[in-house]
Parts: C-alpha cells; structure tokens; sequence
C-alpha cells in the first residue's frame, strides 16, 4: 500500500528526472530554485551578486543540461568575445562548499582557457572530475567566468579558524591569483585582523607587504557583507587586479561556509598544566592510577591550599586542583601559584585574598613551627604502618581492600604535609634531596653487584628514581662514568665504598620498609639506612614508598582475578573494593579500553569540549619552550604516531609527512594520525580538509621530509605546531 508522503516524493522525483534544464544559465539569472541543478559554488555566487557583492559574470551549465551545443557555443562567444579572452572552467557539485563539508580541490578547475576547441576539453575534464576515488559519481556542474590576471590574490576567512575565533578574521595572500595559494604551491603571507580590518599582526613578520591598509579594509568589509549574506562566516577567494599596488579592484571567487573551526575555551575556562605534579606522575596514567595516586594528591593539595589560606575554601571545594587530561596529570596553574593571575590590578584592588591570608596567618604561623615536628610524626607513622604490612599474598581480599584503604589516606596527609612543607619551610640549596639520596643506594647496590631490577628490594630508597606504574617498573639511571651527573649526586650526598669508608655490611643496616622486600629476593645482600633528609624530601620519599605498596597490593588482587587480572588497571578504585570485598566485576570490563597514546600535555592549556586547546602568548605563539620542531599549527589536535610518506605500507597510525599540501593527498586524510608539511598556507585546501576530519596538521615545519623519516615515531601537536621525535612517553 503507498502512503500520500510516498506518492508524494515519488512525484517530485519524477517531476526532477523529467526536467531537462537549459544547456547554459547566466549566472546573474540564476534563482534559487534552479541552485541544485548548478551546484554550491554557482548558486553562492549568484546570491552573492544578486546581494551587489563584487561577482564575476558568466554563466552555468548545469548538470543534466540539454545537448544544445549551439546555446553553448553561443554562451561561450558572448563571454570570451569570440575566443579573444581566456576563460577560467570549474566544478560546481551540490557536495561542495556545503555547510557539512567543503571538498576543497577535490573537483576540476582548469584556467586560462582559450579557443573552443580547448573550452570543450575543459569542460569534459571538469565533469571527468565527479568520478570519486571510492568509486561513487558526483554531480556535476559546470562554472565558466572570465579568467582575471590578478595582482594579488588569495583566501579570506570571515572567522580565525586555526584559534577558533569568531572575533578574528584571517587573510593569506600570494602574488597573482588564489590557486597558487591553494593549491599548497606557495605559502602566503598571512594578516590576522579585527572585525574592521586593523591590522593584528604579520606572518612571517618580516614578509613583504602584499596588501595596503585600505585593501585589508575592503576584505574586512566584504566578510562582513558575506556573512550578513550568508549567514555565518565565510571562506572566501578573492583577488585585486590592477598593476600598482592599492590601485586595484576587489573581486569575489568562491564564498563557502567554514566548515571546521578549531575549538576555542569557554571564556574563564581554567588554565591547566602538568605543573608541579609532572614531578611525581610524569607518564600516561589508567582509570586505577588515577584513583590511586591523582585523587589523594587532589585532596591533600586541596588541604594545604586551604590551610595556608592560598584560595577561597568555596572554590577549592568545587574545582579540582589536579585532574586528569587523557591520563595524564594537570595541575590548576592558578590555583597552585603557578601563573600570574589574569588581571593582576584587579587582585591588587581586592580585598577579599588579603582578609583570607589575614585570618590563616595566626594558623599559618604556628604550623611553620610545628611543621618539622608534625613531618617527623607523620614519617614515623608511615614507617610503623608499612613496617606491619603482611606480605600481600597472606591477605585475605577484605584486608588487601583495607590496606589500600590506608594507603590511599595515607598519601593525602603526606601530599598535604609535603606541600606545606615546600611552601612554609625554608631549604638551603646544598640540602640533601630524596633523588641524591637514591642516586647513593642505587651506586651501593651496583657495587655489591644487586641487578638493577632488584635495587629497589634492597635499597628502597632507590624508588625515588622511577615514577609509580601498575604496567611495569620504571627504568633506572645508566651507570655512571666519571664526571657525570649521577657520579657527582653521589658525591654530595656521600661517599662511593671505598677501603677507608667500606660499604654498610648487611648486619649493621636496619630495613625501614620489610614489605618492600621482593619475593623474588627474600633475602637480600644488605639493607641500607633510612636517609636523613629535610621534612619534605622525607615526605616525598614516603608518598613513593606508599606508592610502590600500592602497586604490588593491586598486582596481588589482579593475581587473584585470573584472565581479568590483565585489566585491572581498568577498574576505578570503587570497583576493586568491591571486588575485594567479595562482590563481581564489572559486566563491562571486556569491553573498556585504555587511554589511547597520546603526547605529553603542553605547559598551559585550557579545555574546549574536553579538547586540549595550548595556551598561546601575546604574540600569538605557545607556550612550549621546544622550539626544535616548530611549525605553524593549521588543525587542531594532538597525536603520536608512526611517519609514513605516502608510499608503501601504510601503518595504522600513520603520520603523513610530505614537502607541501597537495590537494591530491586527500584521499589519504581518513584515518591518518596527524599530517605535516614543510610549506603550505593555513587556508590552503588541503588544510581546510584537515580541520575537517579533525586530522591535527602542522605546516611550515622545516626541512621535515628529511627529519622525520618514514618509520620514526613524532609526536604531533596542531595548535602550537610542534613536532617531536622518539618515545614521547
């Protein structure tokens, strides 16, 4: 039975098959209803010019068109006088310069067309053009119109859209017209303006001036014209023709939508960074990591801020002050002191930081004397504590449940204390650190021949070397050679073994932490002393030491648990209680996934929709301080992958890293990690089509090709622009 919406559609399609439009259109004729049968490009065109924007005449033949080769020829001899005046043939499908997609230079352009012998090949190739390399045919029209000699030319942008900035506009200009500059092969010299057309700044600074003051002016006020015409912010070709500078016409090419805007913070959006907390948790972290080591640290810093008076207890109590981006740690800058406030002034002005330092400087000034007795307790408290612990094989569920219980409040007394302590306590420089204090065992335990694996189940203290990790022990330092750094931490924080200052004999040493002892080394060759060190470098020794207790109680419970065991760090803490306690696991844990690889966090950022968006400075530039592998971040995003240079195997997470952005490398943008290129503009075709299939590029990455070659690891950044090599981790 056929419903009246399905007669309904039927029709229409029918009505459409059966209409045959006119073999050519004038372009200033052209109405809205016959847009589909002209394509995007056309019909934006036309209702530009119908709106008085600067439009080049010609006309269209639409798709379907009738075989009329006499209207066509007489179409073609009107607009190129006979064949005197070269003419410019382009595509115009329905699928570009949509709202959804842009399929920037995926489709045929021919220029400088002359003769109609000539005019009819371009017309063929264009059409030719619709054929997609996954096998689908596009509809087609085609788009004729004088072919201008353009003194400058390029793309305008009514919107920023590496920053994400709708009060931005940018330009990139090239000498002649704007398919040099698309088309990846000349980079432009890019001009960001405000909304009406003061100039911001230059790039490269010291480029020449391809445009005056008064036409930068002109382009602003032509995106503004486009997007009252539109409706939003558009991608526009243009060129000035005339021979002297400042002295041409402006002429509109192609407006489009911009079909992908680089994520922007909501405006107050958190300045986050690694921060002081990189110090502690360095590498990538899993949902188990986090609740074991982040949220303690969370909330001891969260005490210490609160105690010292640093933040309004309000705020401390909403906003986390260290969180988790991709499993990697950051710290609110702001929060912990870390990055000048936004508008200093204002602070200077406001009262209320003072009256809250004011009513914690009674508390503040008797826990300074109290810290170091207040340290020692806790150390001691810690010692005691891990000293009872029970080989983690011994305990039952409930109890390794418990211990981890402990553990985890533990490490927020310690994280508050070691924060107070760094804040309030004065260290003289030449003190001893936890880090030279393990530098000493680790050389002892290498002279007694202890492999390195096992340092640590002899000389705790060596801890402090490695990062905690549930996946598998960090690596140590290299053994030193004369005049290095780690010879030298040994030599301020004491003696190598030596005849005349023997290394400690196993009875004279007393074992501070028993349970750190390995099962793989029950009994080991000598136990070293706890060292003697300042309050918070004892403090930071503990929270390693809890730490380490942490890993091997959780490697016991993922024993117990069999094949899901190998998961484990994919439970969130509430989850592994339970489990401890007796109950099931989750129904959905075969189906979580790890954190996927991702680059270190920059050293300031904010979040755009969870997107890690780099904080850049005045000047425009990041924040990051590598500059080795800087280019001119196009798409946002960041990623790490495998180099691959079109050729060959392509690996799974391919980084495709070439000399410019040709448009015929976009076939190759699904999928891929990230793409870098050594030239190219930010609104060129190629990167317009990065940012949107949210593929992070970097153009303007020098001498590229040749530093990254085919098979190495980088790591790729698209709003800074930075490129890295080998383990980012």
């Amino acid at each position: 039975m056929t419903t009246l919406d399905e007669r309904h559609d039927g029709d229409a399609r029918e009505t459409e098959r059966a209409y045959r439009p006119a073999a050519t259109v004038p372009l200033g004729q052209l109405t809205p209803e016959q847009g589909r049968f002209a394509g995007s490009k056309a019909a934006n065109l036309a209702r530009a010019a119908r709106a008085g924007l600067p439009v080049l005449p010609g006309f269209v033949i639409p798709e379907g068109a009738s075989e009329d080769t006499a209207g066509l020829r007489h179409a073609w001899a009107d607009l190129s006088d006979s064949g005197a005046l070269p003419l410019v043939v382009r595509s115009s499908s329905p699928q570009e310069d949509t709202q959804q997609s842009s399929l920037a230079g995926q489709f045929a352009s021919v220029l400088d067309v002359l003769g109609w012998p000539d005019f009819r090949t371009a017309v063929r190739t264009v059409r030719d053009s619709a054929h997609r390399p996954d096998g689908s045919v596009a509809p087609m029209a085609v788009l004729v119109q004088p072919m201008l000699r353009a003194r400058v030319g390029g793309v305008l942008f009514g919107a920023d859209p590496v920053e994400g900035r709708a009060d931005r506009m940018l330009v990139s200009a090239v000498r002649g017209g704007p398919d040099r500059l698309v088309s990846g092969e000349q980079a432009g010299t890019n001009y960001w303006l405000n909304r009406r057309g003061r100039l911001l700044r230059t790039e490269p600074p010291t480029a020449e001036a391809l445009l005056t003051p008064s036409e930068l002016r002109q382009l602003a006020r032509l995106a503004r014209r486009a997007r009252q015409v539109f409706g939003g912010p558009q991608d526009i070709e243009f060129g000035f023709t005339g021979g002297e500078v400042g002295g041409g016409r402006l002429w509109l090419f192609q407006s489009r939508p911009i079909t992908a805007m680089a994520a922007r913070p909501a405006r107050g959006a958190r300045l986050l960074g690694p921060g002081p907390v990189a110090e502690t948790l360095p590498d990538q972290l899993q949902p188990l990591e986090e609740d074991l080591w982040i949220t303690p640290m969370a909330r001891g810093l969260t005490a210490a801020l609160d105690i010292a008076g640093s933040a309004p207890r309000r705020l401390l109590r909403t906003v986390p002050v260290v969180t988790t981006v991709g499993g990697w740690a950051a710290a609110d800058l702001r929060l912990l002191g870390a990055a000048p406030p936004r508008r200093r002034w204002l602070t200077l002005l406001n009262p209320a930081p003072g009256a809250r330092r004011l009513g914690a400087a009674w508390r503040v000034g008797r826990l300074t004397a109290a810290l170091p007795g207040l340290a020692a307790d806790l150390v001691a408290d810690v010692d005691r504590g891990l000293a009872q612990v029970p080989a983690p094989a011994e305990l039952p569920g409930p109890d390794l449940a418990a211990q981890l219980r402990w553990t985890r409040a533990t490490l927020v007394s310690l994280h508050a204390q070691e924060a107070l302590a760094g804040a309030l306590l004065h260290v003289p420089p030449t003190s001893r650190t936890a880090a030279g204090a393990a530098l000493t065992a680790l050389t002892e335990t290498r002279a007694l021949g202890v492999p390195d694996e096992q340092a640590a189940a002899v000389a705790p203290t060596v801890l402090a070397l490695t990062a905690p990790s549930l996946r598998g022990r960090g690596h140590l330092p290299q053994k030193p050679t004369p005049g290095s750094a780690l010879t030298q931490e040994k030599v301020r924080n004491g003696p190598f073994p030596s005849p005349n200052n023997p290394s400690p004999s196993p009875t004279s040493l007393k074992n501070p932490s028993p349970t750190l002892t390995s099962p793989s080394h029950p009994s080991p060759t000598f136990i070293p002393r706890t060292p003697s060190l300042p309050p918070r470098e004892s403090l930071r020794l503990r929270i390693r030491w809890v730490q380490e207790l942490q890993v091997r109680l959780v490697r016991e419970a993922a024993r117990r648990l069999g094949p899901d065991g190998d998961r484990v760090e994919l439970l969130r803490w509430p989850e592994l209680a339970a489990v401890l306690d007796g109950g099931p696991l989750p129904a959905d844990l075969p189906a979580r996934v790890p954190h996927p690889e991702s680059p270190p966090l920059p050293d300031a950022f904010r979040l755009a929709d969870g997107a890690v968006v780099a904080e850049r400075t005045d000047t425009g530039t990041s924040t990051s301080t590598d500059s080795k592998g800087r280019g001119n971040g196009v798409s946002g995003g960041r990623a790490v992958g495998t180099v691959w240079d079109g050729t060959g195997p392509r690996p799974s997470d391919a980084v495709l890293v070439v000399r410019t952005l040709d448009p015929g490398l976009a076939p190759h943008l699904p999928g891929l990690a990230a793409l870098v290129a050594q030239t190219g503009s930010p609104l060129s075709h190629l990167a317009v089509l990065a940012r949107e299939f949210g593929v992070p590029a970097v153009v303007g990455a020098a001498d590229a090709v040749r530093r990254y070659p085919p098979g190495s690891r980088i790591a790729v950044d698209g709003t800074t622009g930075d490129v890295r090599t080998g383990d980012t981790r």
